[in-house]
């Protein structure tokens, strides 16, 4: 994964795939993706980038560590 900063959605829906989650799936009002019992809510892909914030919020949910996220 690039530095640690804004990304695309799409480009933030490959590096999850790449750490093994499936989808994305559509359900409710956002897509999500899901690694076997962890599911997790992934903004609609808007013109705006995904922020620091919430792109920090997302990894830890997904349980990525700084090290795992680096070699993606």
């Amino acid at each position: 994964m690039p530095r640690f900063g804004p990304i695309k959605q799409r480009d933030f829906v490959k590096y999850l795939r790449r750490a093994g989650f499936d989808g994305p799936y559509s359900g409710g009002k956002h897509p999500f993706v899901v690694k076997g019992d962890l599911t997790i809510t992934i903004p609609n892909p808007h013109k705006q980038d995904i922020g620091r914030e919430l792109l920090a919020k997302i990894l830890r949910q997904a349980e990525i560590s700084r090290e795992e996220r680096e070699k993606l």
